[in-house]
This record gives structure tokens, sequence and C-alpha cells, in this order.
């Protein structure tokens, strides 16, 4: 009973929230690149947030059923058929043995994320089922799923109420070619000229071609240092921004090194990242200067965004609770004759 996969895809990997805890050890975090995406395909199956799903990168896989389990996509758009049908994303759909998930080249965005009701079984390596490709940890086997793979279910079955099928949420699309990052000034800004920091918060930058789980390197004009931007190797966070010496930003993402020797002239919001990772080679990105306490906010309204989109699909259940509760209060009352 589980998933058994007829083609990998261009990169498709087991990941969850990632591997933290170890980077005093070398230990990347790694885990998916789009974190809101991931959490809204686990909210819509009722998953732990922290569930194992597939990730996919601008070409999905094509995955076969061998038991019956309801699943959910979402993230940017890979056109999804099921048994040669189109598939809704951001609703939770019911698949049956025998069944054919086929997902195609990335329309929008560049990644995107199956979740499974009957939970992946996949071993738990430091805390996490995420895969560290350059390491192989973690993940089936610490590497991208391939044709011929099979991953089985950790549960035999999960209760299927009536009301899954209709759990459905707005799609969040990734079509737009540019997009505006905000970002906390720090911790090596220092190192850098007025005229650099100006360049930096008032350019655009493109996403160039050197994209990949570690991070994207954007071109455009060149950001003016002081007296250079090497420094003694110190740690990174996701979503901080390097400035090597030829003067262009990279951006650390999900696979990112636990060490680097650049300046770090300013770190994404965490809230924005989802925004950079769906990015295209050739799309355009902005930076905004905000404080800690601005991205604080924007944390604390993205939860509560996603509070209310469980409140949303759990409202249904309650309403088919109320009305059984109603029901059987009546039978007791009116007892038939």
């Amino acid at each position: 009973m589980g998933v058994r996969i007829l083609k990998g895809g261009m990169c498709t990997t087991i990941q969850d929230f990632g591997r933290t805890g170890w980077q005093n050890m070398g230990i990347r975090v790694c885990g998916v690149m789009d974190r809101r995406s991931f959490r809204i395909a686990n909210l819509l199956l009722d998953n732990p947030e922290n569930e194992a799903v597939m990730e996919c990168t601008l070409i999905g896989p094509t995955l076969e059923f061998t038991s019956s389990m309801i699943i959910s996509v979402t993230g940017g758009d890979f056109r999804p058929t099921l048994n040669d049908d189109p598939m809704p994303m951001y609703t939770a759909v019911y698949v049956t043995k025998g069944d054919v998930l086929r997902l195609g080249t990335a329309v929008t965005g560049r990644t995107c994320y199956i979740a499974f009701s009957n939970y992946l079984q996949i071993p738990v390596v430091m805390g996490s089922r995420s895969t560290d490709l350059t390491a192989g940890i973690g993940g089936f086997k610490g590497r991208a799923l391939q044709a011929g793979d099979y991953i089985e279910s950790r549960i035999k079955r999960r209760k299927y109420l009536p009301n899954f099928l209709s759990r459905t949420l707005p799609v969040r699309e990734f079509d737009e070619d540019h997009a505006t990052i905000r970002v906390v000034m720090g911790p090596q800004d220092d190192m850098f000229s007025r005229k650099g920091i100006e360049t930096f918060l008032n350019s655009e930058y493109t996403v160039s071609g050197s994209f990949d789980r570690m991070g994207v390197r954007l071109d455009g004009r060149f950001i003016e240092s002081k007296r250079g931007s090497d420094i003694l190797s110190d740690g990174t966070v996701l979503g901080a921004i390097q400035v090597p010496s030829h003067g262009k930003p990279i951006v650390l993402l999900a696979d990112h090194q636990t060490t680097g020797g650049y300046a770090k002239i300013a770190v994404a919001a965490g809230t924005d990242l989802p925004k950079l990772v769906q990015r295209r080679v050739g799309d355009h990105i902005r930076f905004q200067r905000i404080t800690v306490e601005e991205a604080q906010q924007l944390a604390s309204a993205e939860e509560k965004e996603l509070q209310a989109m469980r409140n949303q699909i759990h409202r249904p259940c309650r309403e088919v609770l109320e009305c059984r509760l109603t029901a059987g209060r009546l039978k007791k009352l009116f007892p038939a004759e």
C-alpha cells in the first residue's frame, strides 16, 4: 500500500521543514523551498504540519497509487491530471488503487508539493525526513526519486470524511514575472558604502540561471563595498543575501551551506521567500528595507491567514457534526412509533 514512481520528473525529492539543530556540526537544514505551499498542502488533509511531502521542481513526476488515499497539490501550476483528467490544485482529492497522477512542466512558479493522507514511509534521520542531496542522507535513499521507486504508506487507512472532497482553497498564483522581497538589513551591511546600499535597495535584479536549492544568484548593478566583501566564515541562515567580490547578490535558500565567507548585506523576510523561490529565470526582483518588528508582524499576519484557512476547511466538519447531533436529539425526543 503506497505510491509507485513511474517517472521521477526533473528533481522530485522528499522534504519537510528540514533538519534543524545540527548546523554546528556542519549538517545543513535542507527542507522545503516554499514553506507556505508546503504547509497548505498538509493543512488540506489534516496532516501534521511537518508531514513529509514530495517536492517537484520544474517538471513533475508520474505516480501510481496502490491504495486509496487523499492527496493535495499546491505551489506552482504543473497542470496535474488524474487518469488523464485535469485535477484541481489546492484541493483535497480522493484517489483509489490504480489511479495515475501526472504532473507536467511548470506553467507558473518552479516548485510544487504533493501531500498524502496516508503518510509516506520515510525514515527519520536526525529528526527529519527531508532529503539532503549533496550529503546523500534523508528522504528516499538520500536522492531524487526515479522511475521504479516504491514508497509504502506509514498507516494503512485514514478516516475519509465526505467533506474532504469540498476542501478547496484559493490558488496562490506565481504567474507574475516580478516580485518585491522585503529585507532586514545586516548583519554586515556596514561593509558596504552608502552608494552600495542605495544600489541594493533601488535597483532591479534579474533571476539568473544559477538557481538551485542552495541559492539563487541575481544579475544586475554592482553593489559597492568599502574595502571588499570577504569575511572570516561565519554562520548563515535561510534567506541571507551574500554579496561576493563580483558585487551581485546571492540569496541563500533551503540547502544553503552552514557557514560562508561573504558579507551578508541583508536577510529576506521569511514570508517573502515563497515569492522568491517560485520565480523563473529572467524574472525581476527588487528589495525593500523593513525593520525586525515589521518582519515579525508579517510573520504574525501569515499565521493568522493560515488559521483562517484551517477554519474555512473545518467548517463543513462542524456543520456535519452539528446536523448529526441535532438529528440524534430529535430521534430521542420523537422516537419512531
